[in-house]
């Protein structure tokens, strides 16, 4: 039998879950489904995550509003999404969040995982 469908309102956004550093992460599904958890991310103007990775979860970002990009490749690559784009992140690749912008910038996170991983690290190397 299936499970029942389940609803986060969002007042039931919640922080207490992983973070990194600059970044302001809500859970919205955790711990709900062995496959996958959501939340949602919001990068103040002017700031930027910890360097990290999430582990052996890929994660889909889908931009809600403002501009922010995904650094990876060692900080070489830098990936801009803008409102309604959509990125990948591979499990284990290393990447930063920024807001290099004079807005707040909001995503939804997808995770393939029943808790979001997030592995800070201390710099590129």
């Amino acid at each position: 039998m299936a499970a029942p469908v389940q609803v986060t309102k969002a007042s039931e956004l919640h922080t207490n879950t992983a973070q990194t550093e600059g970044m302001i992460r809500s859970g919205a599904i955790i711990d709900k489904s062995d496959n996958l958890c959501a939340s949602v991310m919001i990068a103040k103007p002017h700031s930027s995550s910890a360097i990290h990775h999430h582990g052996p979860q890929d994660t889909v970002v889908y931009c809600v509003r403002g501009r922010g990009a995904v650094v990876s490749e060692g900080g070489k690559k830098k990936h801009v999404l803008e409102k309604g784009d959509f990125a990948l992140i591979p499990a284990h690749a290393v990447h930063q969040e920024i807001n290099d912008g004079d807005e707040e910038v909001e995503w939804i996170i997808t995770r393939s995982g029943r808790v979001p991983v997030i592995e800070n690290l201390e710099g590129w190397g």
